[in-house]
């Protein structure tokens, strides 16, 4: 049976009943004060009915955990084809070839992509891309149908070597644009894919030639290509390696830095940090996503060595995500390395915690109640998509009896603490039914968010209280 405690108490009836979650999440004991005065009155109730009949609300304090490993959207997202993946993950990086995706002018093979997705270490996680025309030390990625219509590649020998394409060439760029128009077609508001990273021009399509800066794109092939993807993707989150020229200007970018932490912010004019300060983007990260690769093979130096330096950037730059190499590709060899990566994972991006929740002690169905939940976002940046936020009755069974959605905007959830509050009306016959809390996730179509509470999980809903639905 549950028990209640009553708080603020002063000259007259208490206005809230109170639970703290601690072993059960209805479950606290009665201040014996009250006992007594209920004893005087004569009542020969329970416990629970005691703090019912003299509360208007019930005041739930749920206790702390940490954060889930897993949670979507943020965490390590790494390759599905470099060895096993030792820690918990919710995305993985693709790189696929403008080769690869149009074979033939005109005819895109998605489809076959796609179907890599979905077997091995890909199955069932979120999708961050990029797709490369020029990547060192592999075969070219540009299409053959372009070769033979006459753009011009020139062979280097750094990095692995490869060659380089005429970025500039007009059928280059505009076949470009036809690609990023097919892709925002097809992944716009496909729900699988987390973030889009530009791609395209420059070594591995992180935007630079260094040190051949002569074979890179120019200002106006790069302000070509950022408007095409802004067109093409209106609902994503893109990501562009550097906050320099038309780039820097956008309000509405992302970035990803592909040498974390190590160049992050050591200093240097060059920089990712620097930068994004000198394009004046470091405030980006509250509406675009900030992520990128660690400096690969070397996640034990950053994790074991400088990990100081490692927590340090990451606060600074706001990061959600990190891959496709990253600490989840090393064996753990101790307890330090794991503790210290999963320190990382629940720091990076958002990490919702429920500090409150005041809820009417008895409701009527189909009269209007107020909620108000408090929460804190303990990350060091928000979530970047109106994933619905909604509320459930389940009965005994778990079986699902009322959803209710309501218009939080969890993109608004920044770090730090925030309140909403929200009038619903259950239409439930009358009973006890568990509160339930559940963000949905629109691939899975259901509750995938996690929060950082001792509490219970049903069918993905986070059960918060028990109310009791009243004629």
């Amino acid at each position: 049976m549950m028990t209640a405690e009553i708080i603020n108490w002063k000259c007259k009836a208490p206005t809230r009943q109170t639970s703290d979650l601690t072993n059960s999440p209805y479950e606290t004991p009665m201040p014996f004060v009250v006992f007594l005065l209920v004893i005087v009155a004569g009542f020969v109730l329970s416990l629970t009915d005691v703090g019912r009949a003299a509360a208007d609300d019930v005041v739930i304090r749920p206790q702390p955990k940490p954060g889930a490993l897993d949670n979507p959207l943020k965490g390590w997202c790494p390759y599905t084809n470099a060895g096993e993946i030792h820690q918990p993950y919710s995305m993985v990086f693709q790189y696929i070839s403008w080769r690869e995706l149009e074979p033939v002018e005109g005819e895109f093979r998605f489809e076959e992509w796609e179907k890599t997705w979905n077997i091995g270490r890909a199955k069932d996680k979120h999708v961050i891309f990029r797709v490369y025309v020029d990547y060192p030390s592999l075969p070219s990625g540009l299409p053959e149908w372009l070769l033979r219509a006459g753009v011009k590649v020139t062979a280097y020998s750094d990095h692995g070597g490869g060659h380089s394409p005429d970025y500039n060439d007009p059928r280059m760029v505009a076949g470009m644009e036809r690609l990023i128009l097919a892709l925002g077609k097809r992944y716009n508001k496909h729900p699988r894919i987390a973030f889009v990273q530009l791609g395209l021009l420059g070594f591995w399509g992180e935007w630079h030639t260094w040190p051949q800066e002569h074979l890179y794109a120019s200002p106006e092939t790069e302000r070509r290509i950022i408007d095409a993807y802004k067109a093409s993707f209106p609902d994503k989150s893109l990501m562009v390696r550097y906050a320099r020229g038309y780039a820097g200007e956008q309000p509405w970018m992302g970035f990803h830095d592909d040498m974390f932490p190590q160049d992050t912010d050591n200093g240097k004019d060059w920089s990712f940090l620097a930068g994004l300060r000198r394009a004046k983007r470091t405030e980006n990260w509250k509406v675009a996503v900030v992520g990128g690769e660690m400096e690969p093979s070397k996640a034990r130096h950053w994790v074991a060595e400088r990990f100081d330096t490692t927590q340090t950037m990451l606060e600074r730059s706001h990061f959600t995500w990190i891959g496709p190499y990253g600490p989840a590709l090393e064996r753990p060899t101790d307890a330090t390395f794991r503790m210290r990566s999963e320190a990382l994972v629940r720091r990076m991006g958002y990490d919702f915690q429920i500090t409150e929740l005041i809820h009417p002690a008895e409701m009527k169905t189909r009269q209007p109640a107020t909620l108000v939940l408090k929460a804190a976002n303990l990350g060091v940046a928000p979530f970047y998509y109106p994933w619905s936020v909604e509320w459930a009755l389940l009965d005994s069974s778990g079986a699902l009896v009322n959803l209710r959605k309501t218009d939080w905007d969890i993109r608004q959830w920044k770090p730090g603490a925030c309140t909403e509050n929200v009038t619903l009306t259950w239409d439930a016959p009358p009973g006890v039914y568990r509160l339930g809390l559940g963000i949905r996730d629109p691939w899975s179509d259901r509750p995938a968010i996690h929060f950082a509470n001792d509490l219970p999980v049903v069918d993905g809903w986070t059960i918060l209280s028990e109310i009791r639905m009243r004629p």
